[in-house]
C-alpha cells in the first residue's frame, strides 16, 4: 500500500521537525510542518480499501487524521511567528495525535493489509 510509504515519509518529517526546533531554524520547521499538514492521499482505489476496513471507525480515524492536520498547522504558524515554546507545544500536540492513531488503528492495518503481527 502506499500508505506505508507515506507513513515511513511522516515519520522523516517528524525527525526533521525535531531537529530544526532544536537548531531554531524555523524556516526548515515551517516548510516541513506544511508538508505534513498536506501530506499526499492513498490512491483512490487504496483509499476505499483502508475506508472499507475502518468500518464503523470512519469518524474515529477522521479524527485522528483532522486532528494531525490542524497540529500541523499550528506548528508551522508558531513556526513563521519563530515562537520556540508556541512551536514544541505544537509539536507535543502532532505527536500526541499521531499516536493516537497509531494505537488506535496501527496494528490492525499492519494484521489486515500486510499480514504482520
Amino acid at each position: 500500500l502506499a500508505l506505508r510509504s507515506i507513513m515511513r515519509d511522516l515519520g522523516k518529517r517528524m525527525e526533521t521537525v525535531t531537529h530544526g526546533i532544536a537548531h531554531e531554524d524555523w524556516e526548515l520547521v515551517e516548510e516541513t510542518a506544511r508538508l505534513i499538514a498536506e501530506h499526499p492521499k492513498p490512491p483512490l482505489l487504496e483509499k476505499t480499501r483502508i475506508l472499507g476496513f475502518v468500518g464503523t471507525d470512519l469518524g474515529k480515524f477522521k479524527a485522528h487524521d483532522e486532528d494531525t492536520h490542524q497540529a500541523a498547522r499550528a506548528l508551522e504558524e508558531a513556526a513563521v511567528r519563530r515562537d520556540g515554546q508556541r512551536a514544541i507545544a505544537a509539536f507535543a500536540n502532532l505527536q500526541n495525535s499521531c499516536l493516537a492513531c497509531h494505537q488506535a488503528f496501527r496494528k490492525p492495518f499492519v494484521e489486515h493489509f500486510y499480514g504482520q503481527r
